[in-house]
C-alpha cells in the first residue's frame, strides 16, 4: 500500500511510556530493519514496508524541512533529535520523539541509518504541533522550488532568537 493513497484522520494512537519504536534504513531510507512495536503502530505488516522508503509512514503535516534537517545531520556522521509525527496504514497518526543515527562499517564508513522513537512529552507537542503547521504553511506559500529553504530560514531565525541549537530546542521540549 502505497502512502499517498492513505487517507488522514483525527484518530490519534498514543504510545506507551516504555514503548520504542526501532528500525534500520540503508543509504537510501529503505527499511531494512524494524521490531514490532514498528509493525504495531504503523499497522503495516512487515511484507509491506520491509525494503520500502521509511517515508511510507511520513504524515503529509510533517514539513519537509524537518526532513531536510535530518538528512543533512544523518548524512554527515551526526544523530539527530526530532518529533515526528508519522501516518499509520489506516490513517491514524502517531508522533514520536526519534533519535537517528548512522550505522558505520567496520572502517567507520556509513552503511545505512539507525532510529529509536519513543513517546514524546504531550506538554512538548503543544509547542512542536503549531510550529509544524507554521513551517507546513511556510512551504505551501513559497512554492516547491522555495519551499524548504524558506521554512528552514524560519528555523533557523526561530532558534537564533531563542538563542539554542536545534539539538537544545528540541531536547528542551522533551524535559517541559
Amino acid at each position: 500500500m502505497a502512502r499517498q493513497h492513505i487517507q488522514p484522520t483525527l484518530k490519534e494512537r498514543v504510545m506507551r511510556d516504555d514503548d520504542f519504536i526501532v528500525s534500520k534504513a540503508d543509504l537510501k531510507g529503505r527499511i531494512t530493519y524494524s521490531n514490532q512495536v514498528f509493525a504495531e503502530f504503523s499497522g503495516f505488516d512487515e511484507n509491506e514496508y520491509m525494503g520500502k522508503q521509511h517515508n511510507l509512514v511520513r504524515h503529509p503535516d510533517m514539513p519537509r524541512c524537518i526532513f531536510k534537517m535530518l538528512w543533512q545531520h544523518i548524512e554527515n556522521g551526526e544523530e539527530i533529535f526530532a518529533y515526528v509525527k508519522n501516518i499509520c496504514k489506516d490513517g491514524s497518526f502517531y508522533w514520536v520523539l526519534a533519535n537517528v543515527t548512522p550505522s558505520r562499517d567496520v572502517q567507520g564508513q556509513i552503511v545505512g541509518y539507525y532510529s529509536v522513537r519513543r513517546k514524546p512529552n504531550p506538554r512538548a507537542l503543544e509547542v512542536i504541533a503549531p510550529l509544524y503547521r507554521e513551517l507546513l504553511q511556510i512551504e505551501q506559500n513559497a512554492g516547491s522550488r522555495d519551499a524548504i529553504p524558506a521554512a528552514l530560514t524560519h528555523m533557523h531565525n526561530l532558534l537564533q532568537k531563542k538563542g539554542v541549537s536545534y539539538e537544545r530546542f528540541i531536547l528542551d521540549l522533551q524535559g517541559l
